[in-house]
């Protein structure tokens, strides 16, 4: 694949698209931990439920991104900006690839974003999530 054949986008992009996208998450996020301080009767501080809670918000985050990815390749953040999210023949894409991409997007994140920051060595600028589930990113030209 050459950078010709699938222009990928620049990480400032991709930040943008992630910085649109926190916002839906935030609401989301909200009615979650509600959720939790209703049924513990307080804010939850840590421990196990705290655990629970933070896994619970990570899972909404995936199936946010996870479904918008099936429904058109595109969250929130990525419409924004144009973003699109394929595969390198053009398959459908498939849950388990982005169950994947996810995974990996998020323990990239967890490492201070090394995944991100691969794209700018990377000769397709593809990060690790891209290359870990066979899809990238492209822009989208602007319409007419």
């Amino acid at each position: 694949m050459s950078d010709l054949e699938h222009p990928t986008p620049l990480i400032g992009w991709r930040l943008l698209a992630l910085l649109y996208d926190f916002f839906p998450l935030l609401a989301l996020w909200f009615v979650t931990a509600a959720g939790f301080t209703l049924l513990h009767g307080d804010a939850v501080r840590g421990g196990w439920l705290g655990a629970l809670e933070f896994f619970t918000l990570w899972l909404i985050t995936g199936f946010y991104a996870v479904i918008s990815w099936q429904r058109g390749g595109q969250t929130i953040g990525m419409r924004a900006w144009r973003l699109q999210l394929r595969t390198h023949n053009n398959a459908p894409l498939q849950r388990r690839l982005l169950w994947l991409r996810y995974v990996v997007g998020s323990i990239s994140l967890l490492a201070c974003g090394l995944g991100f920051w691969w794209a700018w060595i990377d000769r397709n600028r593809l990060t690790w999530h891209d290359r870990i589930s066979a899809t990238y990113l492209q822009r989208l030209p602007k319409r007419g």
